[in-house]
């Protein structure tokens, strides 16, 4: 898999119009946001948390159930995912009048497991997420559906990045994208998109120190597998960087960045508060970066942040910031 040409990207969003949201950017002036943020600068939050499903990954799956056969259709697809992906594939499945059969762990957020099941989709709940990958390859098989991958996918990182060509195209004058990384597909994309408009605008990614595989893949130069994971950020939780995507984020990404999971909660404080945004940790965490680790060093700079996720529930909320 090679980074999507700007052509592929733009030809990928004129599809997507009218079935997705062209999501708006919010600058960060707001009285109570602003003191926490460096000096000087310029923030713009990207509000994919609006985007359909409540993520950008929607952009993702419509564009990979485009390309299935009608044989395929029929057969309906499948997927692990511990909340996002899930419920957009159980959207976009929705939306093409399709089969979704959708594996999650037991420990998923309640309001997600309920969301794919008011969608239609069939949701299989498993003890953990190596028995969920193994549910999904026995759906594979014995059911013919098509897996789609939450991360490691050309059509992923092409989703993704219809979302790095609007964020680039709304604000040309960008100095610098922070974004978060999960397994990849929303970095990869959104980098190779970012980076073809705005050659100049620095790339940072963002990882939890508990789920940071982009981070150790980077300094080892291949994709690794880490022995667990441990964050409060379950959409960052992926363990492991798959080869294709990371090399789509080495060659776009100009520096990788941790931050606690402290952190993310701060700002999931900060964003309630100044925004009234109940934003799920993932959805925090580009902020926490320029909040945090960053933000001496991006002093006077105009920023883009993304808020990339929405789906939580009010009591796992309330229960992370401490309310």
């Amino acid at each position: 898999m090679t980074a999507p040409s700007i052509t592929e990207i733009q030809t990928a969003a004129s599809s997507l119009q009218e079935r997705i949201v062209a999501t708006p950017t919010v600058t960060l002036n707001s009285s109570r946001i602003e003191p926490h943020l460096p000096d000087g600068s310029t923030v713009h939050m990207k509000m994919e948390a609006f985007q359909q499903a409540g993520s950008f990954k929607s952009r993702g799956v419509i564009l990979a159930i485009d390309q299935l056969n009608d044989v395929e259709k029929s057969a309906g697809v499948t997927a692990v995912s511990a909340g996002n992906h899930a419920l957009a594939v159980s959207w976009g499945a929705k939306m093409a009048g399709m089969s979704a059969k959708v594996v999650m762990p037991k420990t998923a957020d309640v309001i997600r497991v309920e969301g794919c099941k008011s969608l239609g989709a069939e949701v299989v709940l498993m003890n953990n997420v190596g028995d969920a990958f193994k549910e999904c390859t026995r759906l594979v098989e014995e059911e013919g559906r098509t897996m789609l991958h939450p991360f490691e996918s050309p059509f992923m990182t092409l989703g993704a990045a219809t979302c790095g060509l609007e964020f680039a195209t709304a604000h040309p004058d960008m100095d610098v994208a922070v974004l978060p990384i999960g397994g990849g597909g929303l970095i990869s994309g959104m980098a190779s998109a970012i980076k073809q408009v705005l050659p100049n605008c620095e790339i940072i990614g963002v990882e939890p120190y508990g789920a940071d595989s982009m981070w150790q893949s980077f300094k080892k130069g291949e994709a690794v597998h880490l022995d667990g994971v441990n964050t409060i950020a379950d959409s960052l939780g992926a363990p492991m960087a798959m080869p294709q995507s990371f090399a789509i984020a080495k060659h776009y990404v100009d520096e990788i960045i941790r931050i606690e999971d402290d952190e993310m909660r701060s700002v999931m404080r900060i964003l309630y508060d100044g925004l009234k945004l109940v934003a799920e940790p993932a959805c925090a965490a580009s902020t926490a970066a320029v909040m945090g680790p960053l933000h001496k060093r991006l002093a006077h700079k105009k920023i883009g942040v993304i808020a990339c996720g929405s789906n939580i529930s009010l009591q796992k909320f309330t229960k992370l910031i401490g309310a």
